[in-house]
């Protein structure tokens, strides 16, 4: 449904609501379909909890040990820091992801890569390396403060866990 408005006004499906969407994809392009980027979407995941989980202790230590931050500051510039890192590290990932989810088959059916392989060369070949970090600062403000909530949530969770004893 997201993707849908995206598309030139002549190939959108207009979709009414997420049952209408679900239907209408399978019954349009099968019940597989529905799993279209799937594998793009699961190393995407990857990359991004990998620069969430590598970035964060790190600048815990820096904060807390280098400049003497409190506890509050810390948590909140390190969670800051590793929400860049995780945007960085899994933008490359969601434009290939993108791509493949919003691909369409040409007048003979083919469709323009025939997979994230494929979209990855062909997009590094025709743009270069930055051609993966289009929107960067728009895909950042999206992910990082998704990322600063969790260690937030986080901190706070373990704060309540070690006040009961758990």
């Amino acid at each position: 449904m997201q993707a849908d408005a995206t598309l030139p006004a002549a190939q959108r499906r207009h979709y009414t609501n997420a049952f209408h969407a679900l239907y209408r994809i399978v019954s349009d392009e099968g019940v597989l379909a529905l799993w279209k980027g799937a594998g793009p979407t699961v190393v995407r995941a990857m990359a991004l909890n990998m620069g969430m989980l590598a970035s964060y202790d790190q600048s815990v230590e820096f904060f807390k040990d280098s400049l003497g931050f409190g506890e509050a500051t810390t948590v909140l510039g390190a969670s800051t820091v590793s929400g860049f890192f995780a945007a960085a590290c899994s933008l490359p990932f969601d434009y290939v992801k993108t791509q493949i989810q919003k691909m369409q088959p040409d007048a003979q059916g083919k469709y323009p890569y025939t997979g994230s392989f494929d979209c990855a060369m062909k997009t590094l070949k025709a743009g270069g390396p930055l051609k993966f970090y289009t929107g960067f600062p728009v895909y950042c403000v999206r992910i990082a403060p998704h990322v600063m909530m969790t260690w937030i949530f986080l901190n706070q969770i373990q704060k309540l866990e070690a006040n009961f004893g758990l």
